[in-house]
């Protein structure tokens, strides 16, 4: 964090570190994080340098009176204002904002009403209303936001597959202490994996997690690792007491992974050593901070590879998006190439396509729009292509396309139906998938000479990558998938000789 503050303080610019807020200081019990903690963090963020000290509560775990205790020690401690940053899927979230507010707090994140509540923020027009003629109005035009509010009412629906189930606040995330953000991907990506059936087991499963990982804070990157070890002890049968046992030979998931080898730095309190060595399997950790590991960062170099490979003259942004995120970066220069600029789609469209029968109109450049109408989907071929059929102002359109759910290796059974051909789990020279998801990385080829432990292939899920590795040592006879491929959990990926 020093390091980062540092190069904003030079930039001349405002700096902004946080304290992430976990447990609960009201409890006496709790010893890790209690309000010395706190406060003793919030000193040394002051000595930085840093102008405004954040307080993250990711997981909704501040109450209200904990926010009035918590604020009112900082204020009397340290000088710099104090920002908090909250969810409201425990249901208190309003209430923690003006016990907050009620403590001399400065600054707060809220949300539009018609987008806040449950794993979003607090709700900013009951705030701005509860607030008004009291000592610290912020003055807001209730009338204005409520056009604004207004206005998210109607587009909400359309992302409503990606909401996280919750009908109202739900107390029991005093106990899970899953962050807002991450509850939201949670069932889905629960779902991904077939587990919907036990959300409730994997939800149990996050806090035996966290108690197995000695009690850590939990946000992104740090959440994301207890979230993908509790699906995947809960998808293997696994337990605190048989992990050591059944685990044994496991790929684990790559966040997981990451983390025992201090790749998102080191944990208050350290790593639990009989687990990290179950997990590294042999691999020495880092000890020392995941960013001197890096080398430095070519931009030259990366704006010429932008532009000899996509033929575009990269902007500053391309080449930072590029330098943290290059397949991603790259994935999406792809599809601009192929499909154009989508951005101009309606997000109902975006995220939901057309309907057989459906009219849209689209505007496909400045002043110019089509009438674009979906007539038919045709079942796919025996290579896996589907026709699809439009009419675009009234004009018939067919198009190509391979369906992405569609393999190579997949067969035709008897019904007309395609088969995924399977892994058998007790044949060490069939590798299968442990997840299903999308091949992401495909490491090897047919004919490579390969070691037992070796990395095969990367298969992603809703966030969660799992690196798949041989057990046995040969030659790579055969590879059924490829990048991009959507797999099923159990399916035959490589097989060795």
């Amino acid at each position: 964090m020093e390091v980062s503050i540092d190069q904003v303080l030079k930039s001349g610019k405002v700096a902004e570190a946080c304290i992430c807020y976990t447990g609960d200081i009201l409890d006496s019990r709790k010893k890790k994080y209690n309000l010395d903690y706190y406060i003793k963090l919030a000193k040394e963020i002051e000595k930085t340098g840093a102008h405004i000290l954040g307080i993250k509560d990711m997981s909704a775990l501040l109450k209200p009176h904990a926010a009035y205790k918590l604020v009112s020690a900082l204020k009397d401690e340290i000088g710099i204002p104090i920002h908090l940053h909250t969810h409201d899927t425990t249901g208190n979230g309003v209430a923690t904002v003006l016990m907050a507010v009620e403590a001399g707090l400065d600054i707060v994140d809220t949300a539009f009403n018609s987008m806040s509540g449950l794993t979003s923020q607090p709700a900013m027009n009951s705030i701005a209303a509860a607030l008004k003629n009291m000592e610290r109005d912020p003055r807001i035009d209730l009338k204005g936001i409520q056009k604004v509010s207004d206005y998210w009412e109607a587009v909400r629906p359309v992302y409503g597959k990606y909401e996280s189930g919750l009908k109202s606040g739900s107390a029991e995330l005093y106990k899970y202490e899953i962050p807002g953000g991450q509850y939201s991907n949670l069932k889905p990506q629960v779902e991904s994996f077939g587990l919907v059936h036990k959300f409730n087991e994997i939800k149990e499963m996050y806090k035996t997690v966290n108690e197995m990982l000695g009690d850590i804070v939990k946000v992104t990157p740090s959440s994301k690792v207890v979230g993908d070890f509790a699906i995947f002890m809960v998808q293997n049968n696994l337990t605190p007491e048989n992990i050591y046992r059944k685990a044994e030979n496991m790929a684990f998931p790559d966040s997981v992974e990451s983390y025992f080898m201090g790749m998102m730095g080191q944990p208050m309190g350290g790593f639990p050593e009989k687990l990290q060595k179950l997990i590294l399997k042999g691999k020495k950790p880092i000890t020392e901070r995941p960013g001197e590991l890096l080398p430095d960062e070519d931009f030259d170099g990366i704006a010429k590879h932008l532009r000899d490979k996509f033929e575009f003259e990269p902007t500053k942004k391309d080449i930072l998006s590029y330098a943290l995120y290059p397949e991603v970066f790259e994935a999406f220069l792809k599809i601009v190439a192929e499909y154009g600029d989508l951005s101009r789609l309606g997000s109902d469209v975006f995220f939901h396509g057309l309907y057989e029968g459906e009219i849209i109109e689209a505007e496909v450049a400045e002043g110019r729009s089509l009438m674009i109408k979906l007539r038919s989907i045709k079942k796919p071929d025996l290579e896996g292509y589907r026709i699809l059929v439009f009419e675009v102002n009234r004009n018939r359109r067919e198009i190509k396309i391979k369906d992405r759910n569609w393999s190579n290796i997949n067969l035709l059974s008897q019904s007309g139906e395609y088969m995924t051909e399977m892994a058998d789990p007790d044949n060490k020279n069939e590798i299968g998938s442990p997840i299903p998801g999308t091949v992401v990385t495909l490491m090897v080829k047919e004919g490579d000479q390969i070691t037992e432990d070796q990395p095969l292939v990367v298969v992603e899920a809703m966030k969660m990558e799992t690196r798949i590795t041989s057990s046995i040592a040969g030659i790579v006879s055969t590879v059924n998938i490829k990048e991009g491929q959507q797999v099923k959990a159990g399916e035959l990926l490589i097989i060795v000789k």
